[in-house]
């Protein structure tokens, strides 16, 4: 089969410190369940229970009051014993809910009934996705419900894409939902597409390198009654990102003369989400997250209760070999620091990384030396030597192209001078503070 990818740039990696795919453990139950009010930029949500009120597990604890925020539930049952407040990296305040665990469990070790026997139409979907609070769990959070309004608005055919494509090796956890939770990925995959207005097809894209993965989809899928395709995507990072992803598929649009129209991109985690909500009424209150890093003990993929600590995760992976030097969540190339260890496990933290110095580089920024390598990895084709340069040497405001910038990190990666050149070019270091 043909391999699809982008046309330019991009980089091929590798990290020792990333936990095995091989297979999963369960974390323990968190003693004390830290349930973030605000999980979407944007999403406003009320709370809806106060310091020592009790909640169920599963039970609605936070109403989103618009488009763009989520309903919260409790991922443990228990007493909510304080509410707490804390700034993020970026300054953005957070508040949270502290729940201690106390008495018993609706879903955990019960026999959960079905409540998909006789299916659902387009408006229980969205009412189910809207009720249980299913998101983006893979990147930004967005809610579905919101997601599937927007394509409607549309009013074109469109086409679900799923995506599997694994660029980026702390993408572990996404693995592993393949591998264990396949047929939740298929059955949530056709339940949005046999209930998506414009949706005509599913798409399984797919990294090369993990071809049965595709496979196992498409023979999973053939029992439904809906055109579907594996499509094989390049493994040089960052195609995931919905830009090259999109260049990938336009061009098996244009090979194939296929319509593939509007794509509704979702990830194997989301999926399974909606899976569980459709069928079991279930509200998302755990995720698979890969912890790692030079600094842990014992790396591992784990099935983790949204709340939980992150430092207790590295706690269950045997603690630090030294004091590490960064902690973030996500993959070192656009991850996010971690400002206490204190931070819960949202529903996109797919990774949580520990790493010592060495691993991490010196750290210092040396000057440019010019070698170009930035240029060349760059998968929108800009110069981010050049644009660096314009905001930190000359404090220029006016830098065409660097809007089309998506972070990616790959000129930071390749860069010998270790200049923060994505996130200056992003905004995220201005040129008075780097």
């Amino acid at each position: 089969m043909k391999v699809y990818s982008f046309p330019r740039g991009g980089v091929s990696f590798d990290d020792p410190t990333v936990p095995s795919r091989d297979a999963s453990v369960v974390a323990f139950l968190p003693a004390f369940s830290i349930i973030p009010l605000t999980q979407y930029p944007g999403g406003r949500v009320d709370a809806l229970v106060s310091v020592g009120n009790f909640v169920r597990e599963g039970m609605l604890v936070g109403r989103g009051k618009n488009s763009d925020a989520a309903n919260i539930h409790a991922t443990i049952p228990g007493q909510v014993v304080r509410s707490v407040e804390w700034n993020d990296n970026e300054g953005r305040p957070n508040e949270a809910l502290v729940i201690r665990l106390e008495g018993s469990f609706k879903y955990l070790g019960k026999k959960e009934e079905n409540f998909l026997r006789g299916g659902v139409s387009r408006k229980e979907l969205l009412q189910i996705l809207t009720d249980y609070g299913i998101v983006e769990m893979e990147s930004s959070g967005r809610p579905v419900a919101g997601m599937l309004a927007e394509l409607d608005n549309t009013g074109t055919s469109q086409t679900l894409v799923v995506r599997c494509v694994f660029d980026d090796p702390w993408l572990a956890a996404d693995y592993v939902v393949c591998r264990e939770r396949l047929q939740a990925v298929v059955e949530g995959s056709c339940i949005i597409a046999m209930n998506g207005a414009q949706i005509k097809r599913i798409i399984f894209a797919v990294s090369h390198k993990e071809k049965e993965i595709g496979d196992a989809l498409l023979s999973a899928a053939a029992q439904y009654d809906i055109p579907s395709a594996v499509i094989l995507t390049g493994s040089r990072y960052p195609q995931r990102n919905r830009r090259e992803l999109e260049l990938a598929l336009r061009g098996y649009e244009k090979k194939e003369g296929v319509d593939l129209g509007a794509l509704l991109i979702l990830g194997p985690a989301t999926l399974a989400a909606v899976y569980d909500a459709v069928k079991y009424h279930r509200p998302i209150l755990d995720r698979y997250v890969a912890v790692g890093g030079s600094a842990v003990r014992n790396p591992r993929v784990m099935l983790v209760r949204i709340g939980k600590r992150i430092g207790d995760l590295f706690e269950e992976c045997g603690g630090f070999v030294d004091v590490p030097y960064r902690v973030a969540t996500g993959s070192p190339l656009s991850g996010k620091p971690v400002v206490n260890l204190d931070e819960p496990v949202t529903k996109t933290s797919y990774a949580v990384f520990a790493m010592l110095r060495a691993q991490a580089g010196d750290g210092l920024k040396r000057n440019c030396i010019s070698c170009g390598e930035c240029r060349n990895v760059c998968p929108v084709g800009l110069d981010p030597e050049e644009l660096y340069k314009r905001i930190m040497v000359l404090h220029s405001a006016h830098n065409p192209g660097a809007q089309e910038c998506h972070g990616c990190g790959c000129c930071d990666l390749m860069c010998p001078s270790h200049l923060p050149l994505s996130d200056v070019i992003m905004g995220r270091i201005s040129g008075e503070s780097a």
